[in-house]
């Protein structure tokens, strides 16, 4: 059976997922589109056609659609796929807007398109078993959580100019609140929905960016929880961890080594460990359950719950200026 895919964008995630989609489908067919309309000097990766305007997609034969654009672009990309009724999948964040999101979920009711976000981490084999953990109420009432993630800027795309990074630049949503919105996504997927108590948003002098490298965030779950996040651009050790106190217990999550371990009354003891489990596999398990369910894309990220992301960073910078 064919399998033909559009990726938009040429960056460093449109890369992973055309190479993922190859391996996925024997003699699929990925067309790759410039987001910006350039023509790059040598043909993508892992690309059978290249395209460099929209009017030149076959949308009849697409199966499916990847929006990998800045996200200040993807409202306009995803609505010429999900108005043809092409399944879509939108890199996270799903916007930098809540009337961007609201576009693209009317849009997608209305033409009745699966859509899905891209927030890979639901993937990792430990984030199941920490939801799994928390849903289950094994460590009674949850007290307090802290969440840290960091890693510097410089490191992240190794070879490249960090100040040409998405990352590195406002106009294209760069900044730690939308490029580390994974923490946003994961905690309100566990947790439940957020509110925001209290939140500092900085820049520092080091790395020169027009956008913010910090954000301390204070937030309470409607259960009462006490939920403590930091995001950086800054630190040398790549750093991603989760920890959470309950009555009955604390579960510690790192998940760089893909790890948890619990203290309870029994004592300490790992509960998950695979360092080196390949993490490319959240984005090939992401994408193929979006494919093969798109009708319940459950647990890919919802239009729904990504909104929520969005609301919240925008809850987070109201507060923080105040």
């Amino acid at each position: 059976m064919s399998f033909n895919a559009v990726v938009v964008g040429l960056g460093n995630i449109a890369r992973r997922h055309r190479a993922n989609i190859k391996k996925m489908f024997s003699g699929a067919t990925v067309y790759a589109l410039s987001s910006s309309g350039r023509t790059p000097d040598t043909i993508p990766d892992n690309c059978d056609v290249f395209l460099s305007c929209f009017d030149a997609i076959p949308f009849t034969d697409i199966d499916v659609a990847i929006i990998a654009s800045p996200a200040p672009f993807h409202k306009t990309h995803a609505l010429v796929f999900i108005e043809k009724n092409i399944p879509t999948l939108i890199e996270k964040p799903v916007a930098t807007n809540v009337h961007d999101v609201e576009e693209i979920m009317s849009a997608s009711s209305k033409n009745r398109t699966p859509v899905g976000v891209g927030y890979c981490l639901r993937f990792l084999p430990s984030s199941s078993i920490v939801k799994s953990f928390i849903s289950e109420n094994r460590l009674g009432d949850i007290y307090n959580v802290f969440i840290e993630t960091g890693q510097h800027l410089s490191q992240w795309r190794p070879g490249k100019d960090y100040m040409q990074s998405v990352t590195a630049q406002k106009a294209l949503g760069g900044g730690a609140l939308f490029e580390l919105s994974h923490e946003f996504d994961y905690c309100q997927w566990i947790f439940g929905a957020l509110t925001i108590q209290h939140a500092i948003v900085r820049s520092s002098s080091q790395l020169g960016l027009d956008v913010e490298d910090q954000a301390d965030i204070v937030a309470s779950t409607r259960a009462g929880g006490i939920i403590n996040i930091h995001l950086d651009l800054l630190q040398h050790k790549v750093t991603r961890t989760c920890r959470v106190i309950g009555s009955e217990g604390t579960l510690e999550w790192n998940l760089v080594a893909n790890k948890v371990i619990v203290f309870d009354k029994q004592g300490e003891r790992i509960i998950y460990e695979d360092a080196q489990w390949d993490k490319n596999n959240m984005y090939i398990d992401m994408l193929s359950r979006f494919i093969s369910n798109a009708d319940d894309v459950n647990p890919v990220a919802t239009l729904t719950e990504s909104l929520g992301v969005v609301r919240l960073i925008s809850d987070i910078k109201s507060v923080a200026k105040n």
